[in-house]
Formats: structure tokens, sequence, C-alpha cells
């Protein structure tokens, strides 16, 4: 078994409250989920108008497959020009084999 998250940071530059924040953030967690059929969720700076910080995870059975979702989700994540990616991060869950 193979775990593995992303964190991605968010600068949102034409955003002026919370209610528009909500608004471009929502699609990329709830796109995320439903497309690539992983966990997702706003994980930082939910009071910080023009910041996000989206974190993502995936369970697999092949280190490979759980590095192909997340850069497709990563990929996913860059495609709305509402948002500015301005960080990156990954880390993996190592569970010794039985």
């Amino acid at each position: 078994m193979h775990v593995a998250s992303l964190e991605v940071e968010l600068h949102l530059p034409r955003v002026h409250s919370l209610k528009e924040k909500r608004a471009v953030v929502k699609p990329i967690v709830e796109g995320c989920r439903r497309r690539f059929s992983v966990a997702a969720a706003e994980v930082d700076h939910q009071e910080i108008w023009q910041r996000a910080t989206i974190g993502v995870a995936t369970v697999s059975a092949s280190a490979t497959q759980a590095g192909d979702v997340l850069d497709a989700v990563e990929r996913f994540v860059w495609s709305f020009p509402e948002a500015e990616v301005t960080a990156t991060h990954r880390d993996w869950l190592v569970s010794e084999d039985r």
C-alpha cells in the first residue's frame, strides 16, 4: 500500500472577500475529488482572502500509480487561471512490507 499527499499553496490575486475565495477554491477541491477519486480539502489560510492551501491524499497499490494521480491533480490545479500556484509539496507514507 502506498499513501501519498500533495499540498498546494495558492495565491488568489483577484479575490476580495471570503465569499469570492470560496467561489474559486470550491471548484478546485470538488473537481479533484470527482475527477481523481482523491481526498481533498482546504487545509490552511481559511480566513485569509487571497491565500489558500489545498491538501490532497491518495492511496494506491503502487508508488508509480500514486505519483501519477498526484501529477494529474497538480496539472488540474494549475489549469485554473484564477489561482496562482506558489508552492507544492509532496509527502509519502512509507510502510514496511508484511
